[in-house]
């Protein structure tokens, strides 16, 4: 039995070791073959699995949630790593294993990223404004205090969505330092940007994401935003200029039409929000991809940063 983490491995290497089963679907390969494509995952991130020429799935005694006893071997595939699966199993009492040890987490408490964002809230100067921001987090909170912010990619762990509005909040006050903007609208954009990845993404008390809801699937987290904060707003009797204002922030946050956004920002704030946006998300890949580097070289192809390479620079200090 080995000890490696999911980003330790390597190409070539041998694999025996326990993983969470985060994701697990039967697809067709060439000549209609069966295959079972598997997300297996620990506390230092995940790594893809495949099972080939897989008759039927369900003569395997696994499921997604659960923690499993892998043995295969890694072998590089289109410069992405993937485990060959050999056996797998679920683990039995026997194996004294914890699925809580399994879970890859914000570096931050949930609890104090959560009272950080309060402390923000407190910070907005425009009473609706805050009401209306205060009032949406305290429906979302006990999904704030455990979603991911993505299914894969960035901040998909366990608490990841309020790791990415802290983070954002932070970068933010540092930006407002040099640039003339209203504090109350970039936070407001910040904390609710991607609040309702709560309805979009289907996903248990350990943060492990395997799907989108139906209703994320059919409008995504940004038209149920902008219907979350009109919902809100008409209880409470917002400005309806405030609401615009901030529905707008929503709707053009990922810039491109292909991404989600068919307007681009037309004032600086929402501006400003989308590459707050960008930069934390980007930071976190290059983060989570230089840990499986050693200085000197270069990674797999990371999908989320446009199937570039990442170089980890050996300089001396």
């Amino acid at each position: 039995m080995n000890n490696k983490k999911a980003r330790d491995y390597r190409d070539g290497d041998n694999v025996e070791g326990f993983f969470l089963l985060k994701d697990w679907q039967e697809k067709l390969g060439k000549n209609n073959s069966k295959y079972i494509d598997i997300v297996f995952s620990d506390d230092s991130g995940d790594i893809n699995g495949k099972i080939w020429n897989s008759k039927d799935s369900s003569q395997y005694d696994c499921e997604v949630g659960a923690v499993v006893k892998v043995r295969g071997v890694v072998k590089s595939w289109n410069s992405q790593l993937q485990v060959n699966v050999e056996r797998i199993r679920k683990t039995t009492d026997a194996d004294g294993v914890s699925i809580s040890s399994f879970v890859a987490s914000a570096p931050e408490s949930c609890a104090d990223m959560f009272d950080m964002v309060l402390r923000y809230i407190d910070r907005i100067q425009n009473l609706q404004i805050k009401q209306l921001v205060a009032e949406i987090v305290k429906r979302k909170e006990s999904k704030l205090k455990y979603f991911p912010a993505a299914k894969s990619n960035h901040h998909a762990v366990r608490g990841g969505l309020l790791y990415h509005i802290t983070t954002m909040l932070r970068l933010a006050d540092s930006i407002m330092q040099i640039y003339d903007l209203d504090s109350d609208l970039v936070y407001a954009g910040v904390i609710l940007h991607d609040i309702e990845k709560t309805t979009e993404l289907a996903s248990n008390e350990f943060g492990m994401t395997s799907d989108y809801t139906d209703e994320g699937k059919l409008l995504g987290h940004i038209i149920l935003g902008i219907k979350l904060v009109e919902k809100v707003g008409a209880e409470l009797r917002t400005d309806p200029d405030i609401l615009y204002t901030i529905q707008h922030m929503i709707y053009c946050h990922h810039y491109e039409p292909e991404y989600g956004s068919p307007l681009k920002p037309m004032f600086k704030e929402a501006e400003i929000l989308h590459y707050l946006d960008v930069i934390d998300a980007r930071m976190y890949d290059f983060d989570q991809a230089e840990k499986s580097i050693v200085s000197g070289n270069f990674s797999e192809k990371i999908w989320s940063l446009h199937s570039r390479q990442i170089y980890k620079p050996d300089i001396n200090k």
